[in-house]
């Protein structure tokens, strides 16, 4: 079968050579010089003020915040004039995203129960990587419907919603009430600006970073400020047909999926291999992740989707069937990204983190190879509607 190999899949394979860069240089002679690294101090200061972290901390609480922006972007155009706007189609994917959460997190809670404190990272396999699931999509494209591509890309969106919610409600620490008034008044001039109309994106990106740099300070996540500003971002076209939301999501699409993504993969994809061996990949932890992503991930996407199939009477997508929903529900597993950064809030403790890190590996690699043998062996585009 000939590769299409396309930006989307590109994104993909960047990831996956970052993830490999990060094993081997962790497991190197090399290995002081990238942790030294990531602990090395990054400071930003204007006459004497400013932020002094980790530059493992810039990427997950800097660069990620320009990633939840996109996010909040997609959230918004899919609302507006995606697969969210129509009332009829919303169930179908809403209810597949949110069993693609739930089922997960009970899967991982099933070989931590005997541990209260292990159990917070309950929501590391209820994550899904966009880019990586949609790059694998795009290699077998020659086998898989339009509609298919829409309906992952819709569950994942909605899956990040989830997660921005969950990331907001349970990772958090101690709450400064001060950075939080300031931080919201932040919000209420992104919604002025958006309600007098203004559609110069450069006064809502300033705004934004007085709201990251409050979030940053207030306990909450500073990935947060980005979602705002891109929620608040103008959907609108001008008499030219320009929307400030479009050409945002368009400038912001290439430099996160070719080089924020592959960044973060790098900086938390590390994890020394010395002394693991069978016994570390069967703690609870760890298996927590791969039966939440492996299992959890197509058992809950499937099981909501059957709920608004057939209970609510929701319609699939043109061209798609159950089995459909099944493939999508193994690329879903892919966790990746979003795993290793609720992983990064969930724990502490460096041999959970590792224990996390190897558990998000082997069942994103799994998920990975269970989506790439259902998509191989799908139809052809032409038979798909016969034969699927």
């Amino acid at each position: 079968m000939k590769l299409n190999l396309s930006q989307d899949a590109i994104g993909g394979l960047l990831l996956i050579a970052a993830a490999a860069i990060a094993l081997i240089w962790d497991n190197s002679a090399l290995a002081p010089y990238y942790n030294a690294l990531l602990e090395a101090q990054g400071t930003i200061s204007v006459s004497g003020y400013g932020l002094s972290k980790p530059i493992l901390l810039w990427i997950n609480e800097g660069l990620m915040a320009v990633f939840f922006l996109l996010v909040g972007l997609e959230i918004k155009q899919e609302i507006q004039t995606g697969s969210l706007s129509d009332p009829k189609n919303i169930a179908l994917p809403i209810l597949a995203a949110a069993g693609g959460m739930i089922v997960p997190a009970l899967l991982f809670a099933v070989p931590n129960m005997g541990d209260p404190s292990v159990l917070n990272g309950w929501a590391v396999p209820t994550a899904t990587d966009i880019a990586f699931a949609i790059g694998i999509l795009a290699l077998f494209a020659s086998r898989a419907p339009t509609a298919l591509k829409v309906f992952i890309l819709t569950v994942a969106i909605i899956d990040d919603l989830g997660v921005v919610i969950v990331i907001a409600a349970f990772y958090t620490s101690e709450l400064s009430l001060l950075s939080l008034v300031l931080g919201f008044s932040g919000c209420l001039a992104l919604y002025a600006l958006n309600r007098y109309g203004i559609r110069n994106t450069s006064a809502y990106l300033f705004v934004g970073l007085f709201i990251w740099i409050c979030v940053l300070k207030s306990g909450v996540h500073a990935t947060l400020a980005g979602v705002a500003v891109g929620l608040a971002i103008p959907g609108s076209k001008d008499k030219d047909g320009h929307s400030p939301l479009t050409e945002m999501e368009h400038n912001l699409h290439y430099p996160v999926a070719f080089i924020i993504l592959p960044l973060f993969a790098l900086a938390n994809a590390g994890v020394n291999l010395a002394g693991i061996d069978f016994d570390t990949i069967m703690q609870p932890i760890s298996m927590g992740v791969v039966l939440g992503l492996v299992i959890g991930k197509p058992l809950g996407v499937v099981a909501g989707a059957a709920l608004a199939f057939y209970f609510l009477r929701s319609s699939l997508p043109t061209g798609m069937t159950m089995r459909h929903i099944w493939r999508a529900g193994h690329l879903a597993g892919i966790g990746f990204t979003m795993s290793l950064f609720i992983g990064s809030l969930a724990f502490s403790d460096s041999e959970q983190i590792a224990q996390v890190r190897i558990g998000i590996l082997i069942a994103s690699l799994l998920s990975a190879i269970l989506g790439w043998l259902v998509l191989r062996s799908a139809p052809e585009k032409s038979s798909l509607l016969n034969n699927a």
